[in-house]
């Protein structure tokens, strides 16, 4: 938001030096991003907090003048001669400004023309180069006749992008006077938070430096008294929804001449980044800019017409889905359902809040204005101008919240400018549809809520003197003061949410600089353990522990992207429900996840032709619909993926196998491992999106915690994976925390020696290896310390359907070293009742 200093002066009397005004807004909240002088004086220091920018106007050689008569040049029918004065002397000026041709060959002008006047030796910008080039006026001859000075654009000057004419300044503006006197000015470049919307208008800056100065703020009043006709009876209003139009009013002026705003206007609009176009568009944006409220002009002559003479009745209405308007940029724009448009009985004529449509447009010949002054629902503008891609200066202040308040201040603000720059006639009264009055919050501050939020020692008086500038009306009632918010702020909540609204209110006016830093006096809060998140991060430590790199995905994607992984592969579709956004931020992005799995191995694809291992993993919530309720299950996953090479290349590593099914095995067991798991097993099992026989369950006793092996070759090819196998682990993580132990034991560092011994033992092929384990760790008891399974061997020596599986067992006693004989009758239990369950027999 760019607001000029001088018009900022009309409302609030300025004393302070420029970095002082500016420090004092971004104290309270109006960050001051630059600081651009127009002929003023720029502060030179090397510690300056802001950045300054602009050109600085001699006093000497840049001044007011002005031109009494304009001659042709002898010998160029391009430029024009002018006699003017600038309280020294009279001179013949030289300019090829082309506002100065109507005015060549008449004589001594009835009404001189005031300009601004440049001597020579004045350092201007370049009328004619791009950009901003300085240039220092010199004397020269064109075509014969000598030039040593000049009469500036606003270009020149430094005052905008402006060049094709000369300023035609005020008729009163006195002639000598230096030009920086006159209209000098700064503007101040203010970064807006959308919570300070009230604050992007000239008046809402200056009751802010009002209140932190001191000052009395000067509201503008209108001057021009409505002398026509009433406007009832010449329009009508609609209403269709008052939540998305909560008020809608209109006014009217006729007899419009038309006509350019004055100078100092369209100097102002072009100042605060906006261009002059004629004076009743130019009072509508002028108003906009100085109340914070979006107004909009209708040629009440066109909707007249368009109803064929009728009254004309606007309506406030939803869009067609798919319905068009041709808006003032132009531009045709197809319409969404959701769109608020203003029409009459004829179709639309603009998007609310947003854009006017070109057909009742002000024009030259427009007569006649109905002006409105609405409320808009402030997200419904927000998704309207996300839709359409158009950004204005009145969606920024809709979308943003503008209290409804503010529609008929504003309305009769305009008439009165537009009366005055137009000659026109107002009409008596408004027509005024407030269907859903805004509720402005009562809140309750008391002394001991500022000393517990803020930290300091304030009275009710204090505090009701800190809010009473920002318009807050405030009733003490001993030590609370009650709160009232005033009509043009949608910021304040109600109860707790108000306090601490009001709380930062009171901060600012007080000077968050002036807080003092105290220590925290509240007692500290009791310490409380997450065992969920403590063992969430076990888990994740672990996994990084073991080589794995963890992977954080969107947690958006499409149905068809995780169809990838959740189609079963003996099925062409699959029909699942998916949580979805209203406003995804990509149509790739449109659902939320049901799968953790399909975000690892898509992370996967991306990045498998960049390492010669990946070994990934994430952690994260998937999220499930339910039935009957309106929010989702969101169970988190432990989704594990790995490919290629088991060991990276080197000069001294020769082997090129890729990781497979037992890598993965590997990784969890020492995670049960690391996680002190009892009890876990590995099953083979079939699982959809995993290959058949390679594929296996993870669990621990009853619980089953996910599945992993291989992924299936069909899923395969669904991902632009290589040639090696990509293994899974897909981990209910719920699951797994919960079967974590809460208390992990531990044993002394055993004093005496183990006993080591290999065993060989004949099964029938089915029996698992794991079940013959499971029993001889069963069976050995306390002192078996450790088992670990060294070799299968198949032969037909040992006879078809069978295989040979050697173990390698440890026996440790904690308190005595065992003597041969108790481990002999160790091992003769153990051969015993594989042979008795599982018909094992012991190899010579």
């Amino acid at each position: 938001m760019k607001i000029p200093l001088s018009w900022l002066k009309d409302y609030v009397d300025i004393d302070l030096p420029l970095d002082q005004l500016a420090r004092l807004l971004t104290m309270a909240g109006l960050e001051v991003d630059e600081i651009h002088t127009i002929g003023l004086p720029i502060p030179h220091s090397d510690h300056s907090e802001f950045k300054f920018s602009g050109l600085e106007w001699d006093r000497e050689k840049i001044v007011v003048a002005q031109i009494d008569e304009v001659m042709p040049h002898p010998n160029a029918d391009r430029l024009v001669l002018c006699k003017l004065k600038d309280g020294t002397g009279e001179y013949i000026v030289l300019t090829g400004a082309p506002n100065l041709y109507p005015y060549k060959g008449q004589g001594p002008l009835a009404q001189p023309i005031k300009v601004a006047y440049a001597k020579e030796g004045a350092v201007l910008y370049d009328g004619h180069a791009a950009g901003l080039e300085l240039t220092t006026l010199k004397r020269a001859k064109i075509r014969g006749v000598e030039s040593f000075s000049m009469v500036c654009s606003e270009k020149e000057l430094g005052i905008s992008e402006e060049h094709e004419g000369i300023i035609f300044l005020e008729p009163d503006a006195p002639t000598g006077m230096p030009l920086v006197d006159y209209i000098g000015d700064a503007v101040f470049e203010i970064s807006i938070l959308p919570n300070m919307i009230r604050n992007a208008c000239v008046i809402g800056v200056a009751r802010e430096v009002a209140a932190l100065t001191g000052k009395t703020l000067k509201k503008p009043v209108p001057t021009h008294k409505a002398t026509g006709p009433s406007l009832k009876g010449k329009i009508g209003i609609k209403i269709t929804s008052p939540q998305l139009n909560p008020r809608f009013a209109v006014g009217m002026i006729s007899n419009c001449q038309h006509a350019e705003s004055p100078y100092k206007i369209q100097r102002r609009l072009r100042l605060a980044g906006m261009r002059p176009i004629n004076a009743l568009v130019d009072a509508t944006n002028y108003v906009m800019l100085e109340t914070g409220q979006p107004l909009h002009a209708f040629d009440y002559d066109v909707l007249v017409k368009r109803v064929k003479g009728g009254v004309p009745t606007i309506i406030t209405r939803t869009a067609a889905e798919g319905e068009k308007l041709t808006t003032l940029d132009n531009v045709e724009r197809t319409l969404k359902d959701y769109t608020v448009l203003v029409c009459d009985t004829e179709g639309a004529l603009s998007v609310a809040g947003v854009m006017g449509g070109l057909e009742s447009e002000i024009t030259e010949s427009t007569k006649t204005v109905l002006l409105e002054g609405a409320a808009w629902n402030f997200i419904n503008i927000r998704k309207t101008m996300s839709y359409l891609k158009l950004n204005s200066e009145a969606s920024f202040r809709f979308a943003r919240g503008i209290h409804p308040e503010l529609c008929p201040e504003a309305i009769q603000l305009c008439l009165d400018r537009m009366a005055e720059w137009t000659g026109g006639e107002i009409y008596s009264d408004l027509v005024d549809e407030y269907p859903l009055p805004a509720k402005d919050p009562m809140v309750t501050v008391t002394t001991n809520d500022v000393t517990r939020w803020l930290g300091i020692d304030l009275t009710a008086d204090k505090i009701a003197s800190l809010l009473r500038p920002l318009e807050f009306v405030c009733t003490v009632k001993g030590n609370a003061v009650e709160v009232k918010t005033p009509p043009y702020r949608l910021d304040i909540g109600e109860e707790i949410i108000g306090v601490a609204d009001v709380m930062e209110e009171i901060a600012r006016m007080y000077g968050y600089d002036a807080i003092p830093a105290t220590r925290l006096s509240d007692e500290m809060p009791p310490q409380r353990n997450n065992p969920s998140l403590e063992r969430e991060e076990m888990v994740r430590d672990l996994l990084v522990k073991f080589g794995l790199q963890e992977t954080i995905s969107y947690r958006m994607t499409s149905p068809e992207r995780e169809a990838r992984w959740l189609q079963p592969v003996d099925k062409s579709a699959i029909d699942l429900d998916y949580v979805t956004l209203q406003n995804p931020i990509a149509v790739d992005r449109r659902v939320m996840r049901r799968s953790v799995m399909a975000s690892v191995l898509e992370t996967l694809q991306k990045n498998i032709r960049l390492s010669n291992r990946l070994m990934l993993f994430e952690i994260g919530q998937a999220y499930l619909p339910q039935k009957d309720n309106i929010l989702p299950t969101e169970p988190r996953q432990l989704a594990i993926a790995l490919s290629g090479r088991r060991e990276t290349p080197a000069w001294d590593k020769k082997d090129n196998n890729t990781l497979d099914f037992f890598d993965l095995k590997g990784i969890l067991e020492e995670l049960a491992e690391g996680l002190h798991l009892e009890k876990v097993s590995f099953t083979p099992t079939t699982a959809d999106g995993f290959h058949p026989g390679k594929c296996a369950s993870f669990t621990c006793g009853d619980v089953t915690l996910g599945v992993f092996g291989e992924i299936h070759p069909l899923v395969k090819e669904r991902f632009d994976f290589l040639q090696a196998p990509v293994l899974a682990a897909d981990i209910d993580l719920e699951a797994l925390l919960n079967v974590i132990p809460p208390l992990m034991t531990t044993s002394p560092v055993p004093l005496y020696p183990p006993v080591l011994e290999d065993i060989a033992l004949t099964v029938d092929e089915a029996v698992p290896a794991g079940k013959v384990e499971a029993l001889i760790r069963q069976t050995g008891g306390k002192n078996l310390v450790d088992i670990r399974l060294f070799d299968i061997f198949r032969s037909i020596q040992i006879g078809a359907g069978k295989k040979s599986l050697a173990y390698s067992l440890t026996y440790q006693a904690p308190d005595r070293t065992l003597t041969d004989q108790e481990v002999a009758q160790i091992r003769g239990r153990i051969v015993k009742r594989l042979d008795q369950e599982l018909g094992a027999k012991l190899r010579a």
